[in-house]
């Protein structure tokens, strides 16, 4: 398989470059409880990866109601963001083992580094600032679900990195997440490379079922896989 380093490789946050200890799940569902929805684990995985207040939009609409106006939506939203500002205060978020030099090496040898999120601009402002992420120290850019019409399978957060960052050929781009909804909007996007890591809240056989063209450890083998000096290896290609 073609290993050649792409222009930019744009990586999902939770589970894939952060560790946040899979408390914004938790927190989905809590605040779905809080607010009259009895969601089960199935509702909320089918979830990952999604933006937040599209995920909070569904939970709640009855089965065969029509969906949730933004004028009951918009409170709910705000709670969520306060119960997850509240449980990251109390245990705050990590960047994932050896991912902070993997981002670094990949930057230095001239591959742009974007982040996308299911989260709000103010989550993660909040979380960017708590690892001291802020500004361009880290990575390029950061893309959020409420820059675009519409979330995860949708590619739009893609190519909106790829927009801000002058990327113009969608076949430089790599695209790696922890979950089904990160590898079906790469697939979406047209991205040459599509990579599921296994850091975060999916595993092989889940990640393994969606189209993809590696599965990765951790962000952390992404230098390897383009052999970048002092990158660990550990990358599994597949056709899938």
């Amino acid at each position: 398989m073609n290993t050649s380093p792409p222009e930019l490789v744009v990586l999902d946050m939770a589970g894939t470059t952060i560790d946040e200890g899979l408390q914004v799940y938790r927190v989905l569902e809590e605040t779905v409880i809080a607010h009259g929805g009895t969601p089960s684990a199935a509702d909320i995985a089918r979830w990952h990866g999604s933006a937040k207040h599209e995920a909070l939009r569904a939970l709640l609409t009855p089965s065969g109601g029509a969906p949730l106006g933004d004028e009951v939506l918009n409170p709910v939203v705000a709670d969520f963001r306060t119960r997850l500002t509240a449980a990251y205060a109390a245990q705050p978020p990590r960047p994932l083992p050896g991912v902070p030099e993997a981002l670094a090496e990949l930057r230095a040898a001239g591959i742009k580094v974007a982040l996308n999120t299911g989260f709000d601009r103010d989550i993660v402002d909040s979380l960017l600032s708590a690892l001291g992420w802020e500004g361009e120290a880290v990575v390029d850019a950061v893309v959020c679900g409420s820059d675009v019409p519409s979330g995860r399978p949708a590619p739009f957060m893609i190519f909106t990195a790829m927009q801000r960052l002058g990327v113009t050929d969608v076949r430089r781009v790599l695209v790696a997440g922890d979950t089904p909804r990160d590898l079906e909007a790469g697939a979406n996007s047209g991205a040459a490379y599509v990579v599921g890591v296994l850091s975060g809240a999916g595993d092989a056989v889940e990640l393994g079922g969606h189209r993809h063209t590696h599965l990765l450890p951790s962000v952390a083998a992404l230098p390897a896989l383009f052999g970048l000096r002092g990158a660990e290896s550990g990358a599994e290609s597949s056709a899938a």
